[in-house]
């Protein structure tokens, strides 16, 4: 996670009426939502964002896809702070240096990476920036990546002149709509290395294990790992929403990923409570299911039970390696549900569960032994572990 952004040196001097806030104005262009392909990495920050929604009160609102890559809200003492997130994560190999930041396209002004940055100071919120990457910057552009308060970052000091200096001769006198330049940028940029899109899952799963455990919910990964999928999926359908007619779809409150977390966190911890096969049962009644093909299913995962139970058959029958195989077919599908691509109810997709568990089957070499049920029986053991679920998923 990055270090949140503290109070800097505030330029904003305009009177609030006579700007728009974020959350009511139109973005000036909406590319990202029309076509977002290969954002996975940017996803995975603007998860990273959420989880630190979960554990920073002062950080209320995060826009997906809006004003910029993202948009943080923060309530802070001097007023709401709007930070803009540019998401640089198709150069992965790159090391920034001033020339790049400055880059205009085709000598366009307005065009570089910083210009476009300040040129979102333009809304009632004091403005904030940020600039996230694979690698680190040069030298020159060492005194972004402190804390906005830190030693180092003084308006005076060698460092910050030097790259005022420099951006001021590629971008001479740029000024945002609220007449600030490149100084108030400087003071208020944060440059944010967070390495590989791996790298970026792994501190995201850290932080969501570091939550559980500070708040004294004991998940395991397995249930962790499921609930940052839930949390990539959200973040990409707010990125894909168009501000007309879905804003409220491409903002995500810290009530809303409040109560999803308490929601779903006490969903799993009673379903570990219960007896074996409890949460299946309900998971099934949820859907509609008749009793008799609840009491099926539990009979099935009890099947399976025993016989993962058994060392010489998860040896002969490679096991692990079929249990591995179900999970992830059976996140593809949910991903693809709870992303609005499959428009069908509870049933159905336990239909279409059962039809891929019976193709995967289908497909084993000729001659094995047929496996149908005991697949069957590991859906059936997943989602009774709250690792799977056939409801259709809440808008």
């Amino acid at each position: 996670m990055g270090d949140p952004i503290t109070a800097g040196a505030y330029a904003d001097t305009s009177n609030d009426t006579n700007w728009s806030s974020v959350d009511d104005a139109c973005p000036a262009e909406e590319g990202g939502p029309i076509a977002r392909t290969g954002f996975s990495y940017q996803d995975e920050v603007a998860v990273g964002f959420l989880i630190d929604m979960l554990c920073d009160p002062s950080l209320v609102k995060i826009h997906c896809e809006s004003h910029d890559d993202i948009l943080l809200l923060r309530s802070g003492e001097a007023g709401r702070i709007a930070e803009f997130v540019q998401v640089k994560g198709g150069e992965a190999d790159k090391l920034w240096s001033v020339a790049d930041l400055c880059y205009r396209k085709s000598g366009a002004v307005g065009s570089s990476i910083f210009e476009v940055s300040l040129s979102r100071d333009q809304h009632r919120e004091l403005s904030r920036f940020r600039i996230v990457t694979h690698r680190p910057a040069v030298t020159a552009l060492d005194v972004l990546t402190f804390p906005l308060d830190a030693p180092g970052r003084e308006s005076n000091g060698a460092k910050f002149l030097e790259l005022f200096t420099g951006i001021d001769g590629y971008c001479p006198a740029f000024q945002s709509a609220k007449g600030n330049d490149a100084k108030y940028w400087i003071e208020n940029c944060l440059w944010d290395v967070r390495a590989d899109k791996s790298n970026i899952e792994r501190a995201n799963l850290l932080a969501l294990i570091k939550l559980s455990a500070q708040q004294k919910l004991d998940l395991l990964q397995e249930h962790v790992e499921l609930l940052l999928g839930e949390l990539r999926v959200w973040v990409k359908r707010a990125g894909e929403a168009r501000w007309y007619p879905s804003r409220d779809d491409k903002i995500i409150t810290r009530d809303a990923i409040s109560t999803w977390w308490k929601e779903r966190t006490t969903e799993i911890r009673r379903g570990a409570a219960l007896q074996g096969g409890g949460k299946l049962a309900d998971k099934l009644r949820e859907i509609g299911a008749g009793e008799e093909i609840i009491a099926l299913a539990v009979e099935m995962r009890r099947d399976y039970a025993a016989a993962t139970r058994n060392p010489r058959y998860m040896a002969d029958d490679h096991g692990e390696w079929l249990q591995q195989r179900v999970k992830s077919e059976m996140m593809s599908l949910r991903t693809r549900y709870s992303a609005g691509q499959l428009d069908i109810d509870g049933i159905s997709f336990l239909m279409m569960c059962l039809d891929r568990l019976d193709e995967m089957n289908g497909n084993r070499p000729i001659g094995s032994e047929d496996r149908a049920a005991y697949l069957k029986g590991c859906m059936y053991d997943i989602t009774d572990r709250c690792l799977h679920r056939f409801a259709r998923p809440r808008k």
